[in-house]
């Protein structure tokens, strides 16, 4: 088998253990930490603010993240990174405030080398003819950490109203040791060439501070092309959905008391749809990939964005808006809420998220082949700002108020990713023209 392709399998397992210990963390972390306030009124950590510190110092540190890739190396770098996840889980046994915010800005400056290692090391293992079919491979196995995580939580967390020492430390202990062996994955990764610098314009570096040099500058004069600015709108989108799919829908579900008897384990349930509308999605898109990307990747941007205004609406009419708080008897325009809703909308923001994560991964890795570091750098950085922003005001805006946000900056980002994909057609086309033309040109000076 292609060790090519054996790579991008053993980076999707690896990033799926990896993930499967953070995002269910990310996912009940708000309830979680609640628990522990109740047992230990002296401890004052707050899940959103933990999640804004993350995303935040992880929006400042992809500047930094091309710079430390160029010493280490995307395997080295995605290792280092996969540790400071690790650690992250491990002070959830030490209950402290200053602790969790230290170890979540930690997390932040490690995702960010994680995060930018991922995009260069796939993008290395990939072509312009795979890359959309290993985009949606290592998306599919990378999502099915919502499943496998959200499932043991929800037995878990069945029947208790209440998440006491002794469960918590379970979670707890589980997780860290599904990282661990995230880690472990990462680990064996072979090494394969770099081929984002076969055919850039830039002086080949000679040093090591040279290369850290080159890769920060560049990838702000990316950031600064049409089109990257243009992409940026999608790229905030994404950053405001992941963290309302993924940190404030499921509290949200957990805190709505009227959803049902036990709403703790129904937000288990949630992130488990999230799973298989994003495993499905990935499948879908990697399986199918040579029929999907023949009508381009606009389409499915836009297939996307319906998915996710037509999950928004019944949301809005399901639960109520002060349900991102605490604990509410509170009702929206269905009463009682109804848990199917609730569990449809959940695989309708999973599956939206798949369309508009693997169709960004693909154009970057194919688009911006020549400087795929900075490319994917960008594009953490510009969707972490989005998912810190989005948690800080989860803190203080009612459920309705965000779903607006949602609705404004999906309409502005998925119309900005079409006309990024339509100018680069264009492109292709006029290209396959030309090379059309010289070839005839060249034949009749054969003849």
């Amino acid at each position: 088998m292609d060790i090519k392709f054996v790579n991008v399998l053993i980076l999707g397992f690896g990033f799926m253990f990896v993930f499967t210990s953070f995002q269910t963390m990310g996912n009940i972390e708000k309830t979680l930490l609640v628990s522990i306030h109740d047992d230990d009124p002296t401890f004052n950590g707050d899940g959103y603010t933990s999640l804004a510190v993350i995303y935040a110092t992880f929006a400042l540190f992809n500047w930094f993240a091309p710079s430390f890739i160029a010493f280490t190396g995307p395997r080295t770098a995605m290792v280092v990174g996969a540790l400071t996840y690790t650690f992250f889980m491990v002070t959830f046994l030490f209950p402290s405030t200053w602790l969790l915010y230290v170890a979540s800005a930690l997390l932040g400056a490690g995702a960010a080398i994680t995060w930018t290692g991922q995009g260069s090391f796939l993008a290395r293992c990939s072509d312009s003819g795979n890359i959309s079919r290993n985009s949606g491979i290592f998306w599919a196995l990378l999502q099915c950490s919502m499943f496998f995580g959200n499932l043991f939580v929800y037995y878990q967390f069945q029947n208790k109203d209440h998440i006491d020492s002794q469960t918590r430390s379970l979670v707890i202990g589980v997780l860290i040791g599904v990282a661990v062996l995230g880690v472990i994955f990462l680990a064996t990764l072979r090494y394969v060439p770099d081929n984002s610098t076969v055919d850039t314009e830039l002086r080949q570096p000679q040093t090591p501070w040279d290369s850290a040099r080159v890769a920060f500058r560049s990838a702000g004069q990316l950031f600064m092309t049409r089109d990257m600015l243009l992409l940026s709108m999608a790229f905030l989108y994404t950053g405001f959905e992941l963290s309302f799919f993924s940190g404030v829908y499921g509290p949200s579900i957990g805190f709505t008391k009227k959803i049902s008897d036990t709403p703790k384990e129904i937000m288990g349930l949630a992130g488990i749809c999230i799973g298989v509308g994003e495993v499905f999605g990935g499948s879908l898109f990697g399986i199918l990939a040579s029929k999907t990307t023949r009508f381009g990747r606009d389409p499915i941007v836009i297939a996307g964005y319906f998915i996710h205004m037509v999950a928004f609406l019944l949301i809005f009419f399901n639960l109520p808006d002060s349900a991102p708080f605490n604990d509410t008897d509170d009702i929206s325009f269905f009463d009682p809420p109804r848990t199917w809703i609730a569990l449809l909308c959940a695989f309708l923001l999973g599956l939206g998220d798949a369309c508009f994560n693997t169709q960004i991964y693909s154009m970057l890795g194919g688009v911006f082949v020549k400087n795929s570091v900075g490319a994917f750098a960008l594009f953490k950085f510009t969707q972490s700002v989005a998912a810190a922003i989005s948690f800080f005001y989860s803190s203080h805006l009612g459920l309705r108020a965000q779903l607006g946000i949602l609705v404004v900056f999906g309409t502005i980002g998925a119309a900005c990713f079409c006309i990024v994909e339509w100018a680069a057609k264009r492109r292709a086309r006029e290209e396959s023209k030309d090379v059309s033309e010289i070839s005839a040109s060249i034949s009749s000076l054969d003849k």
